[in-house]
């Protein structure tokens, strides 16, 4: 018989989930986003929202509906394409970019303003680190306990400690917004989002949550999907509120930091101007539970979808994903930041149209007509976004520059919209499939 949580138990999954899902990216790009929009910071916001909040939010609600992980929601493209869009989320949310992202973010807030920014303290770091989320990845039933118990309301407590920090006491006045912050506010904010990796971080949490509910003894489907949808709220609330003050701090450390690279440099400078060297020990701690707890999520669920794939022992997987992300993560994070951008504007678009596009298959005759084009036409622009947002940009033809909404890097969501008419009008000409005729 399945178990019922307790209202405990259902608020410490749902601080997992947000703790999960607040990692490096969370914590850094909002203050730049506050910095580099100044004035025009809440148009910003708010499609910062959509992708950094609603769109997790709807990722973690649309695999409860499945009950588990990527591959059961990306049923409609076929086995094949499914797992091969899965791969490509787990590398980039894995040792690709995310995980060794945790590391470099930690090192850069916590040790670099100590050490100095050198190759060598940050491989000596890394090593420390990596070790240490290797060692906790190897026991992924416990994750409950560690994290949703004990790490996750520790985040909670300091990161609220510094939002309202950031309210009561501004390091000083805004700037005139930066560059595409002045004409298309709204879509920058848009677009910034992408670069938290909140979607494809739900796309491979999903499972996390699910099976952590399953841990304690639920196994009713119903249940399970209630559990992760009231995580998925709960998370979502918390990274509303965390934005919401992070974007307020940056907006108002213009006059600190004004040429401030990334988003580590300006959370450094309003602390230590705020606080001194203890706040500055505060954020460096913060940072690094903060990341922590990400980089074990991370590693666990990569860990547990390719030993379905590959003949390697769980146990394994965790040791070569956590090696291969302390060998990325020595690139350090402008670098690492550099490279991550068009990979995520590339495949960002076709996750999203999966996502969205999973509320509506009650809606067609067959979902495969429907979402196979649409995730293929998100992808080929998206593509062309992603190279535009990369040092290959001067390869592009001229009149990729004259799409609709190009200039607001959503250059995907017109020809999308336009196939998923096309798809509907041909899904309803063509009736139902053979298959199901008979019922």
């Amino acid at each position: 018989m399945s178990t019922r949580l307790t209202n405990k138990d259902i608020l410490a999954l749902g601080f997992m989930t947000f703790a999960l899902f607040v990692g490096a990216g969370n914590i850094i790009f909002p203050p730049m986003v506050g910095l580099q929009a100044g004035h025009e910071v809440w148009w910003a916001a708010a499609g910062f929202m959509i992708t950094a909040v609603g769109l997790p939010v709807m990722t973690v609600i649309a695999l409860a509906r499945v009950g588990g992980g990527v591959d059961a929601l990306s049923t409609p493209i076929g086995r094949g394409a499914g797992i091969l869009l899965a791969t490509v989320c787990y590398l980039a949310v894995g040792p690709l970019f995310a995980t060794p992202r945790t590391a470099t973010v930690s090192f850069e807030v916590g040790i670099a303003p100590m050490t100095g920014d050198g190759p060598l303290p940050l491989l000596i770091y890394s090593v420390i680190y990596f070790a240490l989320v290797i060692g906790i990845s190897l026991y992924p039933g416990r994750l409950l306990d560690t994290v949703g118990h004990f790490l996750a309301p520790l985040k909670m407590v300091a990161l609220g400690a510094l939002g309202i920090a950031a309210l009561l006491w501004p390091a000083g006045q805004p700037m005139p917004a930066v560059d595409a912050y002045q004409t298309v506010p709204f879509s920058s904010g848009f677009v910034n989002g992408y670069l938290t990796m909140d979607t494809l971080g739900a796309l491979v949490f999903g499972i996390v949550i699910v099976n952590a509910a399953r841990s304690r003894g639920v196994t009713d489907a119903k249940l399970l999907t209630r559990y992760t949808v009231l995580a998925g709220l709960i998370a979502g609330l918390g990274l509303m509120l965390v934005y919401l003050s992070l974007f307020k701090l940056g907006e108002n450390s213009a006059s600190l930091v004004p040429n401030a690279t990334n988003g580590a440099v300006i959370l450094h400078a309003y602390v230590a101007h705020t606080f001194g060297s203890v706040g500055s020990f505060f954020l460096g701690a913060l940072i690094f539970i903060a990341c922590m707890v990400t980089a074990v999520g991370l590693t666990c669920a990569c860990a547990e979808f390719f030993a379905q794939y590959l003949p390697l022992s769980y146990k394994t997987l965790v040791f070569i994903l956590g090696l291969f992300s302390m060998l990325v993560s020595n690139l350090g994070l402008s670098h690492l930041i550099q490279i991550s951008v068009p990979v995520l504007t590339a495949i960002y678009p076709p996750c999203i149209a999966l996502v969205v596009l999973s509320f509506t298959l009650r809606w067609w005759n067959s979902t495969t007509r429907i979402v196979a084009p649409v995730m293929v036409v998100s992808l080929v622009f998206g593509i062309v976004d992603g190279i535009k947002a990369s040092a290959f940009a001067d390869l592009m033809p001229a009149w990729t520059a004259n799409l609709p909404l190009a200039a607001q890097g959503l250059a995907w969501l017109p020809p999308s919209l336009l196939m998923l008419v096309l798809a509907g009008i041909y899904d309803k000409i063509s009736g139902p499939r053979s298959v199901t005729a008979h019922q």
